[in-house]
């Protein structure tokens, strides 16, 4: 679906960053279901007008949407199970025991895999013929990446991962192994595109309702895919691998004053001269892909594009990598000649950036992104100070890999503490998120994203992750009772600071019984 928001970047506007698994909800994480409705309420009563998410892929390893098996797919884990009960297809489901303050991955996912195993026996034996049909249309619609996403997650389901490590004919694609797996599994084939159909019908919903009440959603796109993915397991020659499928070079960034070991990601790299044979066609079809789901998207770790650090696969540190040259503009300038007309695209710069880096993100015309909690120092000319910010930017007062603003300053250093001090006045003591959130408002930034947790002014234990740390992160969730006066008070700053989109007044606050469901 085409979004109605014409270059939602360019004007004054500002927005809240929850992901979907942090919202309420009984079944062990937020899903796509009554509280996401609730929160497009919440976000609209507060006067904003993005909802930024990360990554709607499935889960990866440390269930890291960065590290999903498919950069096309939607998390299945997200689909409101609530809603297939209401279609009949799904048995009333008993209350669980799950936490209601964090995600427990583990038993969220065994539990919500079984009921969409269930809720898929009850469609074939009581669905609609409209909705047999408009299943259908959908696997059609989507064969390009769906057929091979639904095959390779039969297959790791048959054989585990990672993909290496099947049968050989299996692991190299070859035809007639294939066509064989894919009649076998066809049960398996059939209830993966039925995960797939249920998730787009309800993200489309959710989508439907938030753009008819102004609220745009920001999504995310990671710049490289996991190892064992249907990506690189379909399209092996875009990725530097050796003769059995194993990367040679993976992805991370060098030593810096954060790690003196850098970060070894350990994601495979592109051969970006094998994707420009076709003119980029790989990134096109995913971000074409991308861009029926969300209004713009954020370009995860924006300077790979101009230039990457790779690393020897052996190397068990980010310490012996060096720079390799990015795709640069010529990737932009494919992405334009048709398949995505316009690039509503914020690039996340943050980190290392050269003056080249800067200047393919002023090519492009994309804006950057600037976080407060790197604004504190002993200089004035510090960019990411409000004051030195240009209008097309998208300030933070920290993202999804940032503690939170309440969590930094319990841990800030004496010179960042009285630098804040100084720049922000005294509310910095007593409550120093909404002293950032006040001065990213008033700032010339075009478009300002606040985490809820700053909103909240919750502390560093409701942080979303840690970079580097391979467990324990995503697991955040909030609590209605968490909230309280935040929304009226972010409301009256964002009408102070001319920040706000009128709400449709034809539009009531979701109801459960009225809930926008296409099926």
């Amino acid at each position: 679906m085409k979004s109605p928001f014409r270059n939602p970047l360019a004007r004054r506007t500002s927005g809240v960053l929850l992901h979907l698994t942090s919202l309420p909800g009984r079944y062990g994480s937020g899903d796509l279901g009554a509280e996401a409705y609730h929160f497009v309420d919440w976000l609209v009563s507060a006067k904003q007008s993005f909802w930024q998410i990360l990554p709607l892929s499935p889960v990866g390893p440390g269930n890291s949407p960065y590290h999903s098996p498919s950069s096309f797919a939607g998390n299945p884990w997200l689909i409101d199970l609530d809603a297939l009960v209401r279609k009949g297809w799904l048995d009333a489901q008993p209350e669980e025991s799950f936490e209601a303050s964090r995600c427990q991955f583990d038993r969220v996912a065994s539990y919500r895999m079984a009921c969409l195993r269930a809720a898929w026996q009850g469609f074939l034996q009581v669905a609609s013929t409209a909705d047999a049909q408009a299943m259908a249309d959908y696997r059609n619609q989507e064969a390009h990446w769906l057929e091979a996403y639904a095959l390779f997650m039969a297959l790791q389901d048959q054989y585990g991962e990672p993909w290496t490590q099947w049968p050989q004919a299996l692991a190299r694609c070859e035809t007639a192994a294939l066509a064989d797996a894919a009649s076998a599994l066809s049960d398996e084939l059939e209830f993966h595109s039925f995960t797939q159909w249920c998730f787009s019908e309800q993200w489309q919903g959710l989508r439907d309702y938030a753009h008819a009440r102004g609220v745009a959603i920001m999504g995310d796109a990671p710049i490289f895919v996991a190892h064992h993915s249907a990506d690189v397991w379909l399209n092996a020659e875009l990725y530097d691998l050796d003769e059995w499928g194993e990367s040679r070079v993976v992805a991370g960034v060098p030593p810096d004053h954060f790690s003196t070991t850098g970060q070894r990601w350990g994601n495979p790299l592109y051969r970006w001269e094998a994707m420009a044979v076709d003119g980029f066609g790989w990134w096109k079809d995913r971000l074409t892909h991308l861009l029926k789901q969300v209004d713009v998207v954020r370009l995860d770790h924006f300077r790979g594009f101009e230039s990457y650090w790779e690393i020897p696969a052996h190397e068990p540190t980010a310490v012996a990598g060096h720079w390799r040259s990015g795709p640069g503009k010529a990737l932009f300038d494919s992405l334009t000649s048709g398949a995505v007309p316009s690039l509503p695209f914020v690039a996340e710069d943050l980190g290392q950036i050269t003056p080249e880096v800067a200047a393919l993100r002023h090519a492009c015309g994309f804006p950057g992104m600037r976080v407060m909690q790197f604004a504190f120092g002993d200089t004035p000319f510090n960019p990411y100070l409000p004051h030195n910010f240009e209008a097309q930017t998208v300030a933070y007062t920290g993202t999804h890999d940032n503690d939170t603003t309440l969590g930094w300053w319990q841990s800030a250093s004496p010179v960042e503490r009285q630098s804040a001090r100084a720049y922000l006045g005294p509310l910095a003591e007593s409550e120093i998120h909404w002293a950032m959130i006040n001065a990213l408002s008033q700032s010339v930034a075009n478009t300002v994203i606040f985490p809820l947790q700053d909103v909240l002014g919750l502390d560093g234990t409701h942080r979303m992750n840690t970079p580097g740390h391979a467990q324990g992160c995503w697991a955040w969730r909030f609590q209605w009772q968490q909230v309280h006066e935040e929304g009226q008070r972010l409301a009256e700053l964002t009408q102070a600071h001319g920040r706000n989109l009128p709400p449709s007044e034809s539009h009531p606050p979701f109801e459960q019984e009225v809930a926008h469901e296409k099926w």
